[in-house]
């Protein structure tokens, strides 16, 4: 059954705001894939942020033009289903690549990461970015460092002061002992 031309364009319209709202697509081959095992990848990555869909390759490459993001044509080519990873790509490509580990199936082709294309080895090498929350310890902590020397810094007189009257405090019980 033909899709009507109101319902590409609603397509089109939701494609666009998924690519406006994504930081990276992830291209997969989902052929093999059963309607279960979809779901439960859906479901995986959109507790990661992110969203999956199946989608027509046609309409998806009119969405990336409006959106003046060029892709290659062999990524567009066959059947594709498209991670659009929200914030933490990393969180969201790592939840594809443990779902495809489990199951055995889909095979990532490429990715569009903020107008570059990757291909199949970069796209999984996503997955091996820190996610948001460990980027943000990274960070505080490389701003901790320095001030907790300071504070190592500032304290050193003080407890050398502390250890010289208590070692002159020993001295005097062991003198009146």
């Amino acid at each position: 059954m033909a899709i009507t031309r109101k319902k590409k364009e609603e397509l089109v319209a939701r494609y666009k705001e998924l690519i406006e709202n994504s930081t990276a697509l992830v291209f997969t081959d989902y052929r093999g894939v059963t309607v279960p095992q979809i779901q439960s990848l859906r479901t995986a990555i959109q507790e990661a942020d992110g969203s999956y869909l199946v989608v027509k390759n046609t309409l998806l490459n009119i969405a990336l033009n409006e959106n003046d993001q060029e892709i290659p044509e062999e990524l567009l080519a066959g059947p594709n289903a498209v991670l659009f990873s929200g914030e933490d790509i990393g969180r969201s490509v790592t939840v594809l690549k443990q779902w495809i580990k489990q199951e055995k199936a889909v095979e990532i082709k490429g990715a569009l990461m903020e107008g570059a294309v990757l291909d199949a080895a970069s796209a999984e090498a996503l997955a091996n970015l820190p996610t948001k929350e460990q980027l943000l310890g990274m960070i505080l902590s490389t701003i901790n460092g320095p001030a907790r020397e300071l504070v190592g810094v500032i304290n050193a007189p003080a407890a050398s002061l502390v250890r010289v009257i208590n070692a002159h405090i020993e001295e005097q019980q062991e003198e009146a002992a």
